[in-house]
């Protein structure tokens, strides 16, 4: 299991839904056009990001995806995996050169195309290729998994839509300070996430669980390595069960610790978010003293694997309350 969706199985989808040859076509066909008028010359760096809202949507999205495949960042103000994610997703466009495009958009501003795309939390990342939509991924994630996900992207935009990027004029704006691409230093912990990525790539959970807690202990607040720890000790919790005897076990015993806590991993890992966090709720509300502490703190572990703002968390964090207050 790779942390937060990172998937491309939307790429599959829609191969079922509309053949590839007509949306490569297509594209073709609107990349022609484009070049008619006078379009598909170099662009300036600072194009590769650009704010996009409901009214430019069809021609910043849309359209442009006929070209190169859009990656959408939706954010918000008072997000905090959000201020994570969005500098390594500039960084990485300016980097990839050309090979997409970032197009950032505002949840709070821009709530129809959040209800257009089925946001359930932020941060939330989608792709459109030739017009067509899919989901990348959801949350912060490690930048190798990032790169993994937007090299399958390119890929297919190249193989089945014959999207091969735009050119970039590296020279365009140098004078401009206002235009020219930040650069992103590395941080001072990118080498041991890096490391801990690549642990939880090979399902060494424990080193990637040693590798998160190294660097929690010189920085006790790096949202990288918080979820990254919280995903290592699921999977490596998980990695052992026997589904079947977990399901039995927890149906047998609803009030006991332990079977509850296993089922919600295995609901977690599951993807049945909701069961999970009611599950364990429940079994904080039947029990105390110690059992129901050690089930409260499961929650909250839980909670770091699906991130503080996601609106599935907030509304858990309430019944957890209620309960205990």
């Amino acid at each position: 299991m790779q942390p937060r969706n990172m998937s491309m199985s939307g790429v599959v989808d829609l191969a079922a839904v509309k053949a590839a040859g007509d949306a490569k076509a297509k594209a073709e066909q609107a990349r022609a056009e484009s070049a008619r008028q006078g379009g598909g010359g170099a662009v300036a760096p600072a194009s590769l990001v650009i704010d996009v809202d409901e009214a430019g949507f069809e021609a910043d999205v849309l359209q442009r995806s006929n070209e190169v495949p859009v990656v959408i960042d939706f954010w918000a103000e008072w997000c905090e995996p959000c201020k994570q994610l969005g500098p390594l997703l500039e960084r990485l466009a300016t980097e990839y050169n050309g090979r997409f495009v970032l197009a950032k958009v505002d949840v709070d501003a821009n709530q129809m195309l959040m209800q257009q795309f089925g946001i359930q939390g932020i941060p939330a990342v989608f792709a459109v290729v030739a017009g067509q939509a899919l989901p990348l991924f959801q949350g912060a994630a490690p930048e190798s998994q990032i790169r993994q996900t937007l090299d399958q992207l390119i890929q297919v935009g190249e193989e089945r839509f014959g999207l091969t990027g735009i050119a970039v004029d590296a020279g365009a704006g140098a004078g401009d300070e206002e235009s020219a691409p930040v650069e992103v230093p590395a941080g001072p912990h990118d080498a041991q996430l890096e490391a801990a990525a690549q642990a939880l790539d090979a399902n060494d959970f424990a080193g990637a669980v040693q590798a998160y807690k190294s660097v929690l202990a010189v920085d006790p607040v790096n949202t990288e390595a918080k979820l990254g720890l919280a995903q290592a000790e699921l999977l490596g919790r998980v990695a052992g069960m026997d589904p079947q005897q977990v399901r039995k076990d927890a149906a047998e015993n609803p009030a006991q610790p332990v079977a509850q806590m296993a089922a919600a991993d295995l609901d977690l890992v599951g993807g049945h978010v909701e069961d999970a966090f009611g599950r364990l709720v429940e079994t904080v509300r039947r029990n105390f003293g110690d059992d129901r502490d050690a089930v409260r703190v499961r929650l909250l572990e839980l909670f770091e694997v699906i991130g503080p703002d996601d609106p599935r968390v907030v509304a858990a964090r309430t019944a957890l309350a209620r309960v205990l207050f």
